[in-house]
């Protein structure tokens, strides 16, 4: 009996061991072979020179752990698995031959000769070409890298579904998201939840629920809750901060910097604020356009420090980051408030409205076409009654922010009513149009008071 023992444990030793997987034989050859019985189930160690086969999977290392009957096995020491152009590094994995599967909790590295693959945890489906890796994932190509929680590559779509605090970064965008399609080959990438964009050239950060990014064509939509903050740094002696608040943003970064708000678009720049329902913003060439889009849609709004504007679209053109010129074309409408009688206000309207600045300070306003105008008039710093005038075009001269002449061309026509008629009764003193808009944007309700405190 003992005999017969021996020479079953002694073949057993001595041949190849053979598994069976998907109808593909399994082999593990090596230099030195052990077995034993764990209960009623065969164990074989295989060292030295350790060569695991399964059709086209071919798998190295220093010591294999066989269980034939689990059709396992455990693979130690300088795992290397491969399959055509996958290879894939551990210190210490399992296969699987019924799933042809590869499994390693002990830092894994997969490279397919388009992108490289680390995690602590991982696991990669031979058949369907899927990797599932886990914990401090970074996923590494030629034209950027991506870090996140967890990642399911697929090899063969060249597609990555990242989640868990995902990072993509190239050389101009960082794109931080809760979750992340990536698509290698066609570098469109889709983002959602806590969306973040840092653009590295403009220095431009976009945040939004879900965002599709369009590498070849230089082109990202934020869509839900969108906010732009460019920080502009080309005055040395202070830095501007430009915010929007809008439902939806668009960015095209190809031969210019252009951001399209639409929808609830609220912005703050400076002493500038505005609420419209479309914003275009060029960067490059200094010019911030507001329109409303539908026959129906309210005017967009604007505020200049105490002055409010209103117009079918509004044209801003920018001079090394300060205003130039601001520009109200069609139902054009000024309100600005007197710093000290706030019940006074001061207004002009007409076809079209052109204001001129110089170092951010209004100078000059031109109005044309059927101008109506009401303006409060002082003796010094005492109140002395208004002037109501109409004309065919008007000049309106500004010293320290005030109105310091009023010039009428073409048919003009003026009266003046004493104090005496206008005291408590400014409200009885309006143009057709006259509305006072209460909800300025301010940075808070632009950022929201979690962002804010991040960029005061």
């Amino acid at each position: 009996m003992r005999k017969v023992l021996y020479i079953i444990t002694l073949l057993f030793l001595s041949v190849p061991a053979v598994l069976f997987g998907q109808g593909e034989y399994v082999t593990i050859t090596g230099q030195a072979f052990t077995g034993r019985m764990e209960g009623a189930e065969r164990v074989r160690e295989v060292t030295g020179n350790v060569v695991l086969r399964q059709g086209d999977v071919v798998i190295t290392c220093n010591k294999a752990i066989q269980y034939p009957e689990r059709n396992n096995a455990h693979l130690i020491g300088n795992v290397v698995a491969r399959q055509r152009n996958v290879t894939i590094y551990t210190p210490e994995g399992y296969y699987y031959g019924n799933e042809k599967k590869a499994i390693s909790n002990a830092g894994v590295k997969l490279d397919d000769k388009k992108v490289i693959l680390t995690a602590r945890r991982g696991e990669y489906l031979f058949n369907k070409e899927i990797a599932y890796f886990h914990q401090d994932v970074t996923l590494f190509d030629t034209a950027s890298t991506l870090t996140s929680d967890d990642l399911t590559y697929y090899k063969a779509l060249d597609k990555a579904l990242a989640i868990g605090r995902v990072k993509i970064k190239d050389s101009e965008n960082i794109i931080h998201s809760d979750t992340v399609l990536h698509f290698r080959d066609t570098k469109i990438t889709y983002a959602v939840n806590n969306v973040k964009i840092t653009n590295l050239r403009n220095h431009s950060v976009i945040y939004g629920d879900r965002s599709e990014s369009y590498k070849l064509k230089k082109y990202a939509i934020v869509k839900g809750n969108a906010r732009l903050i460019q920080i502009d740094t080309t005055d040395t002696q202070e830095i501007d901060t430009l915010l929007i608040r809008s439902l939806q943003m668009e960015a095209f970064q190809d031969t210019a910097n252009l951001f399209i708000a639409k929808d609830s678009v609220k912005i703050v720049r400076g002493g500038f604020a505005s609420k419209n329902e479309y914003t275009f913003y060029d960067r490059d060439k200094g010019v911030i356009i507001t329109k409303k889009m539908q026959k129906n849609a309210p005017f967009p709004v604007i505020w200049y420090d105490s002055s409010q504007l209103t117009g079918d679209s509004v044209h801003i053109a920018l001079d090394s980051n300060k205003i130039k010129t601001m520009t109200i074309t069609n139902n054009a409408f000024i309100l600005s408030q007197d710093t000290t009688y706030k019940n006074r206000y001061n207004q002009i309207s007409g076809t079209k409205v052109i204001m001129w600045f110089n170092d951010n300070d209004l100078k000059k306003t031109d109005v044309s076409g059927n101008v109506y105008s009401i303006y409060y008039t002082f003796d010094g710093a005492k109140p002395n009654g208004l002037t109501k005038s109409s004309s065919q075009t008007a000049a309106i001269l500004f010293v320290n922010r005030k109105v310091d002449q009023v010039k009428l061309y073409g048919a003009p026509v003026s009266e003046y009513y004493p104090e005496s008629l206008v005291l408590g009764k400014e409200l009885s003193f309006t143009l057709p149009g006259y509305m006072v808009y209460t909800d300025r944007p301010t940075k808070e309700k632009v950022l929201g008071k979690i962002l804010l405190k991040q960029f005061e």
